[in-house]
């Protein structure tokens, strides 16, 4: 991306923070990890990649969240809590019969990114799992109480978390 772009995206985000990063990464013809590295400062940290297992290890111990899948084709959401998982076979495993399972490739992980942004007008904290190619494999929410405000120990792991890994 060319530095008259970037600031150009910056500029953008500075006045968009609630933007969609899916559709402003797919109109501007960015990556969706260029979107989210264009928010303000203070809105995000990045850590490496090779922090796939223990942010994934960390959230499992979280209780309900809400974890999304932003396709081009469709989003998908699954609220509960996310399993322990386990490397084998070449896949992170998150191994449980019912809810949240599958088998994540967890070598392709290029970064993660610990967001906090105004979305909607409410408050918003997640963690963005960005593949090697700078799209996002998936985002893990901070989950919200019985106020539809951000859980308070959640998002307090959270920032611990980020503060640890970035």
């Amino acid at each position: 991306m060319l530095s008259t772009d970037l600031a150009e995206l910056k500029a953008f985000m500075a006045d968009n923070t609630g933007a969609v990063i899916e559709d402003v990464a797919r109109d501007r013809k960015v990556t969706p990890r260029a979107v989210i590295e264009a928010l303000p400062e203070g809105m995000v940290r990045v850590g490496k990649g090779d922090q796939f297992v223990p942010v994934m290890q960390d959230i499992a111990a979280w209780g309900d969240v809400t974890l999304i899948v932003h396709t081009d084709d469709a989003i998908f959401e699954f609220s509960g809590a996310v399993p322990r998982g386990e490397i084998g076979r070449g896949y992170f495993n998150l191994m449980q019969p019912k809810g949240l399972h599958g088998h994540l490739r967890h070598e392709r992980c290029g970064g993660v990114a610990f967001v906090e942004r105004p979305f909607f007008g409410k408050s918003s904290a997640f963690i963005a799992f960005f593949n090697v190619d700078g799209g996002i494999m998936f985002k893990v929410f901070v989950g919200r109480d019985e106020n539809r405000e951000l859980k308070a120990d959640q998002l307090e792991r959270f920032r611990k978390l980020a503060a640890s890994l970035t």
